[in-house]
């Protein structure tokens, strides 16, 4: 067969079955797909260990033939073991035991050829290996110093893919290489035909390294491209220039301020002040932990743009949180805020909020305001984006909380009138570089790490309910004690709960752990019985009823009707509540100065990021603030690590770090790929640091020579395999 490339199908060339299986459990379709398939680990034959030499605790690999394979029940639960007897090439045999033998015996049956690897322990005084990972081999895989183990699932393993993979490799043309000759050559690069065979088939190590580190070029390439494509789309269309003017709205709110700008804010500021000065499009990121003041830094670009004789539009993503934008935007102005009232200061503008749950009588009064110019700065929801929205001037575009908006919807607003809107960008999540370079690679990124001055300390303990069960009590007696200060506490749990479903998590008959004793529905040693998440209408009556009977309880949660979450909230700011249980809603932007406490009920059920913007939401005035986060999980488990370095630190830009070392970089990743299958398969933001930084600037310059790509077909086509053909479309058509 010829003419085999990388669009190639399957079928015809390994046959039905396997391309059947590979196309149903791993979604590879094509011959590109399979060879992008790569391999997760290698066996080094030359680094094997003898059975004769095994020591106990140490992680062997050994290559060995089944010799005996008896499947029995286990006697003190459910299930079945394979017990296995190996024996190597010089005659040594060890014993090994399979959980779920039934699920493994047609694989690991006597005269299988196989590489076992695992922790040897030791049962009735015999070396063994419980459980260990294991590997077919094949007559080709005997011959060869390295195995390539591949990811698998239970219908195709390693040996079948690498199978195929090889069958593939033998008749496959060398690929185009879409990388230009002279960066191949600056970087040292391998051709990407030579990378592709040798990740699969190496003769050595160097071999596996130099194709990882070629293939890992590629992808940065790819991501980097995109988001310079991006860039220079954002800037084809000239935007508004609205330079500072002297004596207007900026200056007297300046003027009025009963506090000092940090060091931080003023040189933000400027790097705002001269983006919205000029006729290019800003397209700005503004990172700053909890509490670093970017509401200020937005209201003063947004006055700026109005001065220059132009509206500017928040964009937040929950109906709470611009309703608290509008109201501390209007409190933060004053009579500046005030146009058209009595006590209106002469050059006022009007801040207007415009969510989808206004009457009609309200949304027809703001949409009036936004489209005739009466509001300078309009506030809402997604409900801005509609196409019924109009705008007068539209000069500034601030999007809070970037991670909660995709890029469309970036666009919607960026796209309106002949001039395009400055775009400023606003996270209270602190965002890692490689992150910022990969993921907002887009945008210029500025960092508020220094906190104004007058916000009080955070003390955040850990509650271990599995060690400390007791501890559950003094949380609550802790609850009364700030209530009885004369402060407000938040209870946040991970789910909403009642009878409708929640994200298809809801059990409303599931057992929750008593609220006051902990004991009561904990988990079992195997994990098997873990109960659902904890959810605020289950717990609400439960602490009402018992420990908390007696204070003023509220509840808030995003199902809630938005007049009736407006209602809470303005509730338990005006003091009217003493306890507020709550979901994740109050995560971002709610600011109430006499809120103290916060206990964060299966507090290992949300990420580090989460948790920390959760706790920002107290200590926000002049008393000192507590976070106690309840767990269930045991000590030295990765999830207690994860709420000890929460409570270690309340430096958010160290918890971004740390975070993205926790979880799974392709969930960050994905922020690229809106929900398409990833074309990530190597690169890592730990790890590649480096190249990724260099793929910055050699996609910035290749853009700027080539701004369609349309000289570079190949590079191109690496943008859409590596983040999708929609985004290199949307990209490549505008240019």
């Amino acid at each position: 067969m010829t003419d085999v490339d990388m669009l190639s199908p399957l079928l015809p060339l390994i046959g039905k079955r396997a391309a059947d299986l590979l196309a149903a459990q791993l979604e590879i379709h094509t011959v590109g797909d399979l060879v992008r398939h790569y391999p997760r680990r290698y066996v080094d034959r030359g680094k094997l260990t003898d059975i004769a030499g095994l020591e106990i605790g140490e992680h062997a690999t050994l290559v060995a033939q089944v010799e005996k394979a008896t499947l029995r029940d286990m006697r003190a639960r459910r299930g079945k073991l394979l017990n296995v007897v190996i024996r190597d090439e010089k005659g040594a045999t060890l014993d090994c035991t399979f959980f779920n033998g039934h699920k493994v015996q047609h694989v690991i049956r006597p005269g299988v050829r196989a590489v076992f690897s695992g922790k040897v322990g030791v049962f009735n005084k015999k070396l063994q290996l419980t459980h260990p990972q294991f590997e077919p081999l094949d007559e080709a895989d005997e011959v060869r110093p390295f195995l390539s183990v591949y990811p698998a699932t239970g219908k195709v393993n390693s040996q079948e893919i690498a199978r195929c993979v090889r069958q593939v490799l033998e008749l496959l043309d060398d690929p185009t290489d879409p990388l230009p000759a002279g960066l191949r050559q600056r970087e040292g690069l391998a051709e990407l035909g030579r990378a592709l065979r040798r990740i699969h088939v190496p003769e050595s190590e160097a071999d596996f390294h130099a194709a990882r580190n070629r293939l890992v070029w590629d992808e940065a390439i790819g991501v980097q491209l995109a988001l310079a494509l991006r860039r220079q789309a954002t800037v084809s269309r000239p935007a508004a220039a609205c330079p500072p003017k002297p004596g207007g709205l900026l200056d007297a709110f300046d003027a009025a301020l009963p506090f000092t700008l940090t060091a931080g804010q003023h040189a933000v500021g400027a790097e705002i002040s001269a983006d919205l000065a000029g006729e290019h499009p800003m397209n700005r990121l503004v990172q700053g932990d909890v509490g670093a003041g970017k509401t200020v830094i937005a209201l003063r670009a947004m006055l700026q743009v109005v001065d220059g004789g132009r509206q500017a539009a928040l964009l937040a993503p929950t109906e709470v949180l611009a309703a608290q934008h509008a109201r501390s935007l209007r409190t933060l102005l004053g009579p500046l805020g005030r146009r058209g009232e009595l006590d209106g200061a002469e050059q006022a503008t009007a801040v207007t909020l415009l969510t989808g749950s206004l009457g009609t009588k309200a949304k027809r009064q703001a949409l009036l305001d936004a489209q005739s110019g009466a509001a300078g700065i309009i506030v809402g929801t997604h409900a801005l984006i509609q196409d019924n929205v109009g705008f007068a001037d539209l000069g500034l575009v601030v999007v809070d909380e970037q991670h909660r908006f995709g890029v469309e919807q970036r666009d919607a607003l960026r796209g309106r009138g002949e001039l395009a809107p400055h775009m400023l960008v606003m996270t209270a999540t602190p965002i890692p570089r490689t992150v910022a370079m990969t993921v907002y690679g887009d945008l210029e990124v500025s960092a508020l790490r220094e906190l104004p001055g007058g916000r009080s300390p955070i003390a955040t303990t850990v509650v271990p309910l599995a060690e400390k069960p007791v501890w559950l009590q003094r949380v609550w007696r802790r609850v009364h004690e700030e209530v009885e200060a004369g402060h407000q506490v938040y209870i946040v749990c991970p789910r909403v709960g009642g009878d409708n479903g929640d994200n298809g998590r809801d059990d409303p008959d599931a057992d929750l752990v008593d609220l006051d004793d902990p004991d009561e529905g904990a988990d079992s040693d195997d994990g098997s019985a873990r109960r659902p998440p904890l959810a605020v209408l289950e717990v609400l009556p439960r602490l009402e009823e018992g420990a908390l009977h007696g204070l003023r309880l509220g509840v808030l949660h995003g199902k809630l009707p938005p007049d009736e979450k407006d209602t809470v909230m303005r509730a338990f700011e005006r003091g009217e509540l003493d306890v507020l249980v709550a979901t994740t809603v109050i995560e971002v932007g709610v600011d109430v100065p006499n809120s103290t406490g916060m206990v964060i009920l299966d507090a290992d059920r949300f990420g580090l990021s989460q948790l920390h913007q959760l706790r920002g939401r107290v200590g926000r005035g002049s008393a000192p603030g507590v976070c106690l986060l309840v767990t269930e999980a045991p000590a030295a488990s990765t999830a207690r690590e994860r709420l000890d370095a929460v409570a270690g630190t309340t430096d958010g830009f160290e918890l971004a770090r740390l975070d993205l070392e926790l979880r799974r970089e392709g969930d960050v990743l994905g922020a690229l790929q809106s929900g398409r299958r990833s074309g990530l398969r190597l690169l890592s933001l730990l790890r590649h640091e480096e190249i990724i930084a260099k793929a910055q600037v050699y996609a910035a310059d290749i853009v700027a020579d080539d701004p369609g790509l349309r000289d570079h077909p190949g590079l191109a086509a690496l943008v859409g395999e590596t983040v999708g053909d929609e985004e290199r479309a949307a990209y490549l058509d505008k240019v």
